[in-house]
């Protein structure tokens, strides 16, 4: 009789929480996360007592049926209700608390090879979205809700929504305010995302330094030692100065005398050169003084 009694609570369960299902009846020849929560409480039972194969056996043939996979040693808590009930995975050592709901997708999965404690804690009030993935045995608190494609790999607060790969906390349930419940895990408006929130903090600071160099820059333009037509925000830009002395700082070159040897060995220039003029005395002398 207590066994019926859990699984008429489990109707109503899915009753206050599905709008979609109409009556016990229609639960109970349609839901396949209910026929999961049924085979499981008697393959549970048969756990207990020692049947280890029959009840595996069982948890089998529900899997085949529901496509929900829940080992016969995880303890299921009251008023549990698997939505859409595709894809469910529950490990040997997973406990869920009363009133958890998760959706289609969800694991509560290991990750250690050693027979103790190895998958996780549900406390009451949970729900988790479709295909998040909570991995360790950790423990989720009681009333949080854990986002939907969303990875836990540590402790969840109780009364808190994480999203995320791995799952960030992105806000808490307010004190002495008691919501409604929320579908897989997020509400649908007014959810923070912690990425958007660092990108505006990013933007803001980023506008508040562009300010600042404005600023920075119309005051340096009003300086006296600002240079006459100098662009705003470019830096001042000093005379060129070329090394040399005398007419060097108009940019010209001061060019040294060139010495007689070497305007000789110049063709053209024999007539202009000392060399040149006693070569050309010479061929008069020569020629009895004519030209």
């Amino acid at each position: 009789m207590k066994m019926f009694a859990r699984l008429k609570e489990d109707m109503d369960a899915i009753l206050a929480r599905d709008p979609a299902a109409r009556s016990r009846l229609e639960v109970f020849l349609c839901y396949p996360g209910f026929h999961a929560i049924a085979t499981h409480r008697a393959s549970h039972w048969l756990w207990g007592k020692g049947f280890r194969l029959t009840a595996r056996f069982f948890s089998h043939l529900a899997k085949v049926f529901t496509g929900v996979e829940i080992h016969p040693g995880a303890t299921i808590g009251r008023r549990v209700f698997i939505d859409h009930a595709t894809g469910v995975v529950i490990g040997e050592t997973a406990e869920v608390g009363d009133d958890v709901t998760l959706y289609q997708g969800v694991t509560l999965g290991g990750t250690s090879l050693h027979k103790g404690k190895r998958h996780p804690t549900l406390g009451d009030g949970v729900i988790v979205g479709s295909g998040a993935q909570i991995l360790g045995p950790h423990t989720v608190g009681e009333g949080a809700r854990i986002g939907a494609n969303a990875v836990v790999l540590d402790e969840v607060p109780p009364g808190v929504t994480v999203v995320g790969i791995p799952a960030r906390m992105v806000m808490r349930k307010p004190k002495g305010i008691e919501e409604d419940f929320c579908a897989y895990g997020v509400p649908t408006e007014h959810l923070p995302d912690p990425v958007v929130r660092t990108m505006d903090a990013l933007r803001g600071q980023i506008s508040a330094l562009m300010d600042r160099v404005e600023t920075l820059e119309k005051e340096r333009e009003a300086s006296p030692g600002a240079v006459p037509g100098a662009a705003p925000g470019r830096g001042q830009r000093l005379p060129h100065v070329v090394s040399g002395s005398g007419d060097a700082a108009t940019g010209a070159e001061e060019r040294e005398p060139r010495t007689g040897v070497e305007d000789a060995s110049v063709p053209g220039s024999d007539a202009a050169s000392p060399v040149g003029e006693r070569d050309e005395d010479e061929r008069r002398a020569a020629s009895g003084g004519q030209a």
